[in-house]
């Protein structure tokens, strides 16, 4: 086994961490106190993205994208993990559902996406329906060639830059030995489209000025042209994407970690109590210690189980680990950071709080922890009938 980077993938990582500290760590500060990203601003970022030729670069090369097989990806993640949300939306990273896409719909969706012409958000989680995707109530009835959708959804990430939603909804039952359960199909939604209306989510502590936003459909008429995959065959769609979604919310987190951890090291040996550097006292020498065994740890398990979606072997059980084990990693880490700076770690003057506001939700969006567990464990029950 190769641990090292090759030269591309160290390019990879270098560029991207270049762009991130020149281009988006300038503005973190504005995006904490207004709470929002300018529209000018996201434009901006977008368009040297493209220059550097990082746009799209989740999408295979046959739809136009960057072609980064998913090791390569989750290394440009991780970097894009070190700033704030708000401002990572904009380094254009189109839903991979997308390439799903046939016929018309990749002239008119996939491919100004990838191009930068369009943004999508995916639309999923309801009131009450969040992991138990079956349960969600927002649904569409067939009308001729139309689907007429109905029902909320919220906690619908960055759809108010959105200029079309990915769009989960129920469109009937089926028996099945367990008894019956809705039948699920994806819809392509056009903003502007009558009966379908995006507002303003609920205020959030964590990842300020990357909103969530609530979306309503009110006999809101879809032509079936706009289905995506294939009608009741959704929560298949769904589920051969979302592993992506957990890697990639594993891989931020890692980044995010290590920046923490840069700012903490170099701490410990400038700060002094009782006439020396605080990084001598073993209290605090050994949270350094655990906080990079535990770092090092989440990393391992994110790229090793992005590589082996790239050798095609079985994947889901690894990255559910790296999900549940880097973004409670993450918790434990900005938190350790803290209390390393004591009193001053809680102040707007460092980005400390911030980080430690932000990891809060990285356990549970994407699949909380619990449901992290649930696949793991069922994972290794399975084979043994369990």
């Amino acid at each position: 086994m190769h641990f090292a980077l090759t030269d591309e993938q160290q390019m990879i990582v270098d560029t991207v961490r270049t762009f991130v500290e020149k281009e988006l760590y300038p503005h973190e500060a504005e995006v904490e106190k207004t709470g929002t990203v300018p529209r000018e601003l996201g434009q901006e970022i977008a368009a040297k993205c493209k220059d550097l030729g990082f746009f799209a670069a989740n999408i295979p090369t046959e739809f136009e994208g960057g072609g980064l097989n998913h090791l390569e990806f989750a290394l440009l993640e991780r970097e894009l993990g070190r700033a704030s949300m708000a401002l990572t939306v904009w380094f254009g990273r189109p839903s991979g559902i997308l390439v799903a896409c046939e016929g018309e719909q990749r002239e008119r969706y996939l491919l100004p996406a990838v191009r930068g012409e369009k943004f999508d958000a995916l639309a999923m989680t309801e009131p009450d329906a969040g992991s138990d995707v079956r349960g969600m109530k927002c649904g569409a009835k067939k009308d001729g060639d139309d689907w007429v959708i109905n029902g909320t959804k919220h906690f619908i990430s960055h759809a108010d830059i959105a200029d079309f939603a990915i769009v989960f909804v129920a469109t009937g039952e089926e028996s099945t030995p367990r008894g019956s359960k809705k039948n699920i199909t994806c819809f392509l939604v056009d903003r502007g489209t009558p009966g379908f209306e995006i507002r303003p989510g609920y205020n959030s502590v964590s990842h300020r000025g990357y909103h969530n936003c609530i979306l309503s459909f009110d006999n809101c008429r879809v032509p079936g042209s706009q289905v995506l995959g294939e009608v009741h065959k959704g929560f298949e769609l769904a589920n051969s994407w979302l592993y992506a979604t957990r890697l990639t919310v594993a891989t931020m987190a890692v980044g995010r970690a290590r920046r923490v951890f840069d700012l903490v090291l170099p701490y410990t040996t400038e700060r002094r109590q009782f006439g020396q550097q605080i990084g001598k006292f073993q209290g605090v020498s050994f949270k350094l210690a655990d906080m990079i065994t535990e770092i090092d740890a989440a990393d391992l398990l994110t790229l090793s189980a992005a590589w082996r979606i790239d050798q095609k072997l079985p994947a889901n059980r690894e990255i559910a680990s790296a999900k549940l084990f880097a973004t409670e990693m993450l918790a434990r880490v900005t938190d350790e950071a803290i209390q390393i700076y004591g009193g001053m770690g809680l102040m707007s003057d460092l980005p400390l709080e911030r980080f430690w506001r932000d990891a809060r939700v990285e356990r549970i969006w994407d699949g909380t922890s619990e449901i992290q567990r649930h696949i793991i464990s069922r994972e290794l029950l399975r084979p043994l009938g369990g």
